[in-house]
């Protein structure tokens, strides 16, 4: 068929890729340095590439061409931005903590261990900081452990090296909706703690446990021995 189509002058080309750019339907691409029409049918004649040439090197011209393919040009798109989408992967979003990651571990042997001889430390309930009572009667005298949640799944030995001989408290800043800095201070201030160790992970956004307990700790305006422990992701603790 006769149709209007896009005709570009090599020689007036200097190559700057501007009307390849222009044009959506991929109808032309960069050849040897110099723009090139790729194909009748991806071009619709509407010439969207005309304004982005700075040398005046396209015009339009009335010729025998394929029809505009609307569907082809379609198909074209999506290869394209599949294509890119492969080559450039998005980079993660938002915490540095929620990247995935995976460690190998070597299999452990239990023979002969069971259930009963690895007791549960836990001294009392509710653990989790937004639901404990301010003034439950097992705060007094207690040693308190302000724990992040992630921090008893990366650490295998968590029960034994933290939970013994103290009362327990955990959260997620990052998901909880509380202010743990107002909690933990009305605490230590109404009741008789002993000691305070706070249980971070090694990711950002667990540090705001650790403000939070370290807040409340000069809000409450009492000196009492404190530390912060850091677990990381692989479940190593690390020195200060």
């Amino acid at each position: 068929m006769v149709r209007k189509i896009i005709q570009i002058d090599q020689e007036k080309c200097n190559g700057c890729g501007a009307c390849a750019n222009a044009c959506q339907e991929g109808a032309i691409g960069m050849v040897n340095g110099k723009a090139q029409l790729l194909r009748d049918d991806y071009c619709d004649g509407l010439g969207n590439c005309l304004p982005a040439c700075p040398t005046g090197a396209i015009t339009f011209v009335e010729r025998e061409a394929a029809a505009f393919d609307e569907e082809a040009v379609a198909a074209n798109q999506r290869r394209q931005i599949d294509a890119q989408a492969a080559s450039n992967p998005p980079a993660p979003q938002g915490c540095p903590g929620s990247q995935a990651r995976q460690f190998a571990r070597r299999p452990e042997t239990l023979t002969g261990t069971t259930v009963e001889e690895l007791p549960s430390q836990l001294r009392q309930w509710p653990v989790q900081m937004k639901l404990a009572p301010v003034n439950a009667p097992y705060f007094d005298g207690a040693h308190l452990l302000v724990a992040a949640d992630c921090t008893a799944y990366a650490y295998g030995d968590f029960h034994r090296r933290f939970i013994r001989g103290r009362v327990t408290l955990i959260g997620c800043p990052k998901l909880d909706e509380v202010d743990y800095a107002e909690k933990l201070t009305q605490i230590l201030s109404q009741n008789d703690i002993r000691s305070l160790t706070i249980l971070r992970m090694e990711v950002p956004c667990c540090g705001g446990i650790e403000r939070a307990a370290t807040q409340a700790l000069k809000n409450s305006g009492k000196f009492l021995p404190w530390q912060v422990v850091t677990i990381s992701t692989d479940g190593r603790i690390l020195e200060p």
